[in-house]
């Protein structure tokens, strides 16, 4: 009997299992609402488990946006990262992560909302601070590669490496703003090789100018 069994199931359910399931969930429901108005009433809700079921899990509100912040940050890090290092060329690298991160994006549209929310929130609080570091290992990893593209005279030694990481992500974050006016953030990874094109000519060694 299918009913008597259902209970069964989800008693089965690990731990682990319900905290990623809840964190999946939070990450999915960020794309369709503000986070700042999304409750636990509704994140419990969709994996269908009550309030206190979901309390047992993560002791608070800011528990759960704590997990969801660290489990960001993993998966945004070890998969744009891991992209990047399997490229010998520092600018080859650049490029991979760069498609990587529209790419990781495109299939997490609420990502976005959910790292900007918590950038706006005041005070310092513990998913703050993830993400915060989360940008800050970011930007350190773009500086490393344009340095080893200079060492590989890849890129050009007249570069500003600190600027032009801000100018990364800054396109990176133009894109994803663009992407959430028009409705349509899936579409990005058409258009981001042209973007990456345009931030690329910023490194790329410039002809020798006519001598006067």
């Amino acid at each position: 009997m299918a009913t008597p069994l259902e209970p069964t199931k989800r008693a089965y359910q690990s731990t682990e299992q319900r905290q990623s399931a809840t964190i999946e969930a939070v990450v999915h429901l960020c794309a369709e609402q503000d986070p700042s108005t999304l409750t636990t009433a509704r994140i419990a809700n969709e994996v269908g488990l009550s309030q206190g079921a979901l309390f047992k899990h993560f002791p608070n509100k800011n528990s759960l946006w704590k997990s969801v912040a660290g489990w960001v940050s993993e998966q945004l890090t070890q998969r744009v990262f891991s992209v990047a290092d399997q490229h010998k060329h520092a600018d080859q690298a650049l490029e991979a992560m760069f498609l990587a991160h529209i790419g990781f994006i495109a299939r997490h549209p609420g990502i976005p909302r959910l790292m900007l929310g918590e950038l706006q929130k005041p005070g310092n609080g513990p998913a703050k601070r993830i993400v915060r570091e989360t940008l800050t290992n970011y930007r350190q990893k773009v500086i490393s590669l344009l340095n080893l593209g200079i060492e590989q005279q890849r890129v050009t030694p007249t570069i500003d490496a600190d600027a032009a990481a801000v100018l990364y992500l800054g396109a990176i974050q133009g894109l994803v703003a663009q992407g959430m006016v028009g409705g349509d953030i899936r579409s990005l990874e058409k258009i981001a090789p042209r973007i990456f094109r345009i931030f690329s000519a910023c490194f790329q060694e410039a002809p020798n100018a006519p001598q006067a």
